[in-house]
């Protein structure tokens, strides 16, 4: 039985598609997205002061980046992005010749750079999407292809290694990972999924290295150990829950996204957890070390 038993609902406003939330340590917000509107979202630890930014075209994730801005995967390509002045900087396209695919869930790595997949957009979904490597720079790595929907993206709290899934194959992979350099091998299954606990979709990751993964078609959050065993699968007052991230003071407070779906409207929930998660990356800046 889960040891989580208060959810506080955050906004008062539905969510299309909620994703990316993301905690900023430098200045005590949260920042989360609303794919299908769209636009970026910043509010309190607590929901207060909720302030939208509209987007210049569908935006898939977000991460930090330097002065307090922000990283973001748009329609057309990664780009920056400055709430003091409003304006936009794109630093690489991804993927213009596939129009079927849109960019989705991201992440700032230990490594400094911006990882970030696409996804089919389409069901049922087709294996057009792929796994991107963004360097500060602007550089473009591929990673990984052939996949449906690139999802649950994570790393472990000494950054050696990281995790992914591909949302259709229900099983979560890891990489040893170094964060200094961005180097990754030995691809292994971490562990599978099934239909009861839902299909992975983003991710987030504790001090302890627990890899607690968003259940979207099952309403449920599910937190597996470092070897892989599903520790606790929690039931959710959301149907469909979309990504985890650590944030608040101590970073204890765990912020979910979730969907409209079936007649459910996406939202943004609070839950008090015992184990802290780990700081936000910055993209571009030196990597995490421990």
């Amino acid at each position: 039985m889960s040891t989580l038993k208060r959810f506080r609902t955050l906004v008062d406003r539905p969510l299309g598609v909620g994703e990316s939330p993301v905690w900023d340590h430098r200045s005590g917000v949260l920042w989360f997205i609303d794919i299908a509107r769209p636009a970026i979202y910043r509010c309190g630890p607590n929901g207060e002061g909720l302030t939208e930014f509209a987007t210049p075209s569908t935006v898939g994730s977000i991460g930090l980046a330097g002065s307090a801005g922000l990283v973001a995967g748009l329609r057309d390509g990664v780009h920056l992005f400055d709430p003091d002045n409003g304006t936009w900087d794109r630093l690489c396209a991804i993927e213009e010749d596939r129009p079927e695919n849109r960019l989705n869930d991201g992440r700032v790595g230990p490594d400094g750079a911006f990882w970030i997949g696409t996804m089919f957009e389409h069901m049922p979904y087709q294996p057009t999407a792929a796994l991107y490597r963004v360097a500060p720079d602007g550089a473009v790595k591929t990673i990984r292809t052939d996949l449906h929907v690139s999802n649950g993206l994570g790393w472990s709290p000494d950054g050696r290694l990281m995790y992914h899934v591909d949302s259709v194959v229900p099983e979560i992979d890891v990489y040893d990972f170094d964060p200094a350099t961005g180097d990754f091998s030995a691809t292994r299954v971490l562990t599978a999924f099934n239909a009861a606990i839902g299909h992975p979709d983003g991710a987030a990751v504790d001090a302890q290295g627990h890899y607690w993964s968003a259940g979207v078609s099952a309403g449920r959050l599910n937190r597996f150990a470092p070897d892989g065993t599903l520790v606790e699968s929690i039931e959710l007052p959301v149907p469909w829950p979309t990504m985890p991230c650590f944030g608040g003071e101590n970073l204890r407070t765990l912020y979910l996204t979730s969907m409209s779906h079936d007649g459910a409207e996406g939202s943004l929930i609070a839950i008090d957890v015992e184990v802290p998660g780990i700081r936000a990356d910055i993209f571009g800046q030196s990597a995490r070390q421990g």
